[in-house]
């Protein structure tokens, strides 16, 4: 599928967030050409009435002023440093940020204005910004969560199909980390059946130890509408065997009970102890910073 992209200036560019741990968001671009099955955003794009199922992604609006708008709102005087989340409503390393750059020059805004940040991404591409990234993070509180539910590749290739492999997002998360930036791993979403088998965990928690990562964390599948129906389809097509499970766990729910979804988290805070992952950064540009990443993905 190709993408149009559609560049267009905003109005604002930090956006403020009710009902989530996390007061403040900012996405230079809206809409994104991952097309991951699973994605969120299909539901709130759904809600608003917008293209959700396999048109979204066809087209993207790039908020070229996106930058400039940003450095005068973190320069009003009412602006607090709260932490903003980079990367909630779409991917701020997709493809179209090589052509663009407009997440860079928003680091560089942050940089400048020694505020905190936090970004959640499935691109490589961010290690082209690891110089922003490292002056940022010695003024203000900076992280970086690589989304990485899977290492198995037919898994990835059926559920991510616009993603960078799973394996380039590992090394792009030991280049920031050897660079003093506090980066880790969330597995999310962790989909029943398919990803949820113990040998796929333990290989993203062993390959995320070896990589560096300063933390894990981990939130399993939810199906709001949107989003259901189109993972459903994508599910009767590519594990057809699986569909009347999914219709019992997520049967009149968008979110799975606690009994279902605490085995899961157990396993994988275990795993993580056992492997001994922790922050272990010989350069720590900054002192640790609130994992915004994480709750913003368990609040969703």
């Amino acid at each position: 599928m190709r993408a149009e992209y559609r560049e267009e200036p905003c109005r604002n560019a930090l956006n403020r967030v009710r009902g989530m741990p996390f007061a403040w968001s900012l996405n230079p671009y809206m809409g994104c050409v991952h097309r991951c099955t699973f994605c969120y955003v299909r539901a709130f794009e759904a809600r608003a009435d917008r293209p959700w199922d396999d048109r979204y992604g066809a087209s993207i609006r790039v908020k070229t002023n996106v930058a400039d708008v940003l450095r005068r709102e973190l320069a009003r005087p009412s602006w607090q440093r709260e932490p903003v989340a980079i990367g909630a409503a779409t991917d701020p390393y997709q493809p179209a940020e090589g052509r663009y750059r407009l997440t860079r020059a928003c680091i560089e805004a942050f940089a400048e204005a020694a505020s905190p940040f936090s970004i959640i991404t499935r691109g490589p591409l961010i290690v082209r910004d690891v110089d922003v990234l490292a002056e940022a993070a010695r003024r203000a509180a900076v992280s970086v969560t690589f989304s990485v539910p899977t290492l198995d590749h037919e898994i990835w290739s059926r559920t991510e199909p616009g993603t960078a492999p799973p394996r380039q997002r590992l090394r792009a998360l030991s280049r920031l980390v050897a660079a003093g930036i506090d980066a880790r791993v969330g597995m999310a979403p962790i989909l029943p059946g398919i990803s949820s088998r113990p040998s796929h965990i333990a290989e993203v928690v062993r390959e995320a130890r070896a990589a560096g990562a300063t933390g894990i964390w981990t939130n399993l599948l939810y199906l709001r509408p949107g989003t259901r129906e189109h993972f459903l389809a994508a599910l009767e097509r590519d594990w057809p065997e699986l569909l009347p499970e999914y219709e019992r766990l997520y049967g009149g729910r968008a979110y799975l009970p606690r009994d279902e979804t605490e085995p899961v988290r157990d396993t994988v805070r275990n795993l993580a102890r056992k492997h001994g992952i922790r922050d272990r950064r010989r350069i720590r540009l900054e002192p640790e910073p609130p994992v915004i990443a994480e709750q913003m993905m368990l609040a969703i």
